[in-house]
């Protein structure tokens, strides 16, 4: 029932008709006249902020839009319950997406014209959590990573002053150019959790790159967040759910059809996991098991689920049978959990190429290519 439960929310949720019938209402106002509002909620000492707010000039200068930017204050703790080591990550971040795009950071002290006070009500009245947001028209934007989409809406709906469609940050992704190559000793740390949509949409290119660049791909799976008593507050769960289906069109990938891995399906998974990668079927078993929660609607709780994502991953039974039968994943669980804490990251997908600095997020896959080349 569960299972059921999920599937047709997840669908619904996801549906492209639903949030095609949610943009028409949103811009039912503009349609008969009204201004098209986009909103930007500010922290002056987040640095994402500080990135965001260097090409609101350039936004308005593309686009037929008012702006409207609001003073908000950092999330609290349910929305960001690591918020030191976010701070830390998010300077060593920040600087690797300004010089990809031409952004200065540090940068100077530019603050958002006409910058609003109190914004953190409205932002929760809307539905969201962090800064560096934009909301236009019911959907939130998170900072330059996702400026392109706000860019793709705002041209679709004619608000653009070039019938030619240039976005001011367009999308930085794996590109596997050239001929494939072969290096000894370079290794591919994979942090992953079997309940992040973003795992589900990293591991195609994560495995890509790996064959591409001829490196060794190391799966470190942990417990998901919330079986780790880090809390993801409905708000949280709900933008990521969107967000991720939206880079799943992107990239060409089905999503949508979720049975919520969270509990049991999640460590059934991972103890089949764990002896997948003892038998060169980890990445195998860890894209079919992804793939099944989050685009397919498969229950891992269950044996026949289960049997069938470890089946097609050349994960035979009785290799599933033993896996259950062991506890042994869970002290190579928290051993990667209590490395990637050492490492001052907390959340998954994460990268690291060899000891280089480490990568959090689907969306820097691109700078772990740079590494591999």
């Amino acid at each position: 029932m569960r299972a059921t439960v999920s599937r047709t929310i997840s669908s619904i949720i996801t549906s492209p008709g639903l949030r095609s019938l949610r943009r028409r209402w949103h811009g039912f106002g503009r349609a008969f006249g009204g201004e098209a509002v986009v909103h930007y909620f500010h922290q002056p000492d987040d640095p994402y902020s500080q990135l965001a707010a260097q090409i609101l000039q350039a936004l308005t200068a593309k686009y037929n839009i008012t702006l409207r930017s609001h003073l908000v204050s950092p999330p609290d703790a349910a929305a960001a319950p690591e918020l030191e080591m976010l701070k830390g990550l998010a300077v060593s971040d920040a600087a690797l997406l300004a010089k990809a795009y031409g952004i200065r950071f540090p940068g100077p002290e530019i603050a958002p014209p006409n910058l609003e006070q109190g914004g953190d009500a409205l932002r929760k009245r809307l539905g969201h959590y962090l800064s560096a947001m934009f909301y236009f028209e019911g959907e939130w934007y998170w900072g330059v990573d996702r400026l392109h989409f706000l860019e793709e809406r705002l041209h679709a709906a004619g608000l653009s002053k070039s019938a030619v469609f240039t976005p001011i940050a367009p999308v930085k992704d794996v590109e596997c150019a050239g001929p494939a190559r072969q290096q000894s000793g370079v290794t591919l740390d994979y942090f992953l959790s079997f309940r992040s949509p973003y795992t589900y949409l990293a591991i195609p290119r994560v495995r890509k790159l790996a064959a591409h660049y001829g490196a060794t791909l190391r799966l470190r799976f942990v417990l998901p967040m919330v079986m780790r008593g880090l809390p993801v507050p409905p708000t949280k769960r709900l933008y990521i759910t969107l967000d991720s289906k939206r880079e799943a069109e992107r990239l060409g990938m089905p999503f949508g059809t979720v049975v919520d891995p969270v509990g049991r399906p999640t460590e059934r998974g991972l103890a089949v996991l764990h002896h997948a990668i003892r038998i060169g079927k980890g990445p195998d078993f860890a894209e079919s098991f992804l793939r099944g929660a989050f685009a397919e609607g498969i229950d891992a709780g269950s044996d026949a689920g289960l049997a069938l994502i470890a089946s097609r991953a050349g994960v035979a039974s009785d290799v599933v049978a033993k896996a259950l039968g062991d506890e042994s994943w869970r002290q190579v669980a928290e051993a990667n959990r209590a490395e990637l804490f050492g490492l001052g990251l907390w959340g998954v997908p994460s990268f690291r190429v060899n000891i280089n600095r480490p990568h959090w997020g689907q969306d820097r896959l691109w700078a772990i290519e740079q590494e591999l080349q």
